[in-house]
């Protein structure tokens, strides 16, 4: 088998924390998969992770080939890169939402663009769904757990919601501590969804949904942290719009022991035959940009 790409299936195993995972951000089988990790630990002749049916653990020796491993991908992508920089050249017209283009693409786009010059990006942003033929997009990166049909849907990563509100709000109503309190709460919400339901995960893995109300909402979720931070009530937005808010203290993160519905970050286009290798590259970079931007623990 390719050594290459079994090194880099073993990254993505790595950055995304499971077999199932992996498969589906590089578009190949989960036999195949299962494969490749083979071959590296053959390889290495070494157990470079520890399998049970919850989770995967990397082991020390797995540790030193991952060091190694992401070295022999970039290598590998810095050789390819000199045959295919010719060929990245005319316009990507890229739709996504104004967080995703705040917190994701944006700041990825100029060493793109640095590294094809020959290439121009249009990006436009709407946070409602786009024709992707009607409006000529080449690509449209979506955040959901539903993506639109009629399209090749590639899920890229994961977009981490949490709970959070202002300390000022806070002292003044109390700090909810289960979902349930929600419901006790003045909660910002999407305007763009009719019911008002928030789900959450227990520390058991058990789904645990509660209807929310709020006096505001908004279709922009800057807007919603922007409005938490300012005192108005408890928000449920992405982590990495909040992320500057709660570490500077501005919001303060809610209910530890219940994760809020993790979606997934898709890029929809509409075929992999005769696939521009500027839509192939780009669509790699924006998994690399996720997998390197994993939220700490809290």
């Amino acid at each position: 088998m390719d050594r290459v790409t079994a090194a880099t299936v073993f990254n993505r195993i790595c950055e995304l924390g499971s077999l199932s995972a992996a498969a589906r951000a590089l578009d190949i089988s989960r036999p195949m998969v299962s494969r490749y990790l083979d071959e590296m630990e053959k390889w290495a002749g070494a157990r470079l992770l520890h399998r049970s049916s919850r989770r995967l653990t990397i082991t020390p020796a797995g540790e030193k080939i991952l060091e190694k491993s992401r070295a022999l991908a970039r290598l590998a992508e810095d050789i390819a890169d000199q045959g295919t920089q010719r060929d990245v050249q005319g316009i990507l017209r890229v739709a996504c939402a104004h967080s995703t283009a705040t917190h994701i693409l944006g700041p990825m786009i100029p060493a793109f663009l640095a590294r094809y010059p020959a290439l121009r990006i249009e990006l436009e942003i709407n946070n409602q769904p786009v024709s992707l033929v009607g409006e000529r997009i080449d690509l449209a990166v979506r955040i959901t757990n539903d993506p639109e049909p009629g399209a090749i849907a590639r899920r890229l990563g994961e977009c981490v919601s949490v709970v959070c509100a202002s300390p000022a709000y806070l002292q003044q109503y109390g700090t909810p501590q289960t979902p349930q309190d929600l419901t006790q709460h003045n909660c910002l919400h999407y305007s763009r969804f009719a019911g008002q339901r928030w789900q959450f995960n227990d520390r058991n893995g058990e789904v645990i949904t509660t209807t929310i109300s709020g006096n505001f909402s908004a279709g922009i979720s800057s807007v919603l942290c922007d409005a938490a931070s300012a005192g108005c009530g408890v928000a449920m937005v992405p982590e990495m719009e909040a992320r500057a808010a709660i570490n500077s203290g501005q919001l303060q993160r809610l209910m530890p022991d219940f994760t809020p519905k993790t979606l997934g970050i898709y890029g929809l286009y509409m075929s992999r035959d005769r696939q521009p290798a500027a839509l192939r590259l780009f669509l790699a970079a924006v998994q690399q940009r996720l997998a390197e931007d994993v939220p700490a623990a809290s």
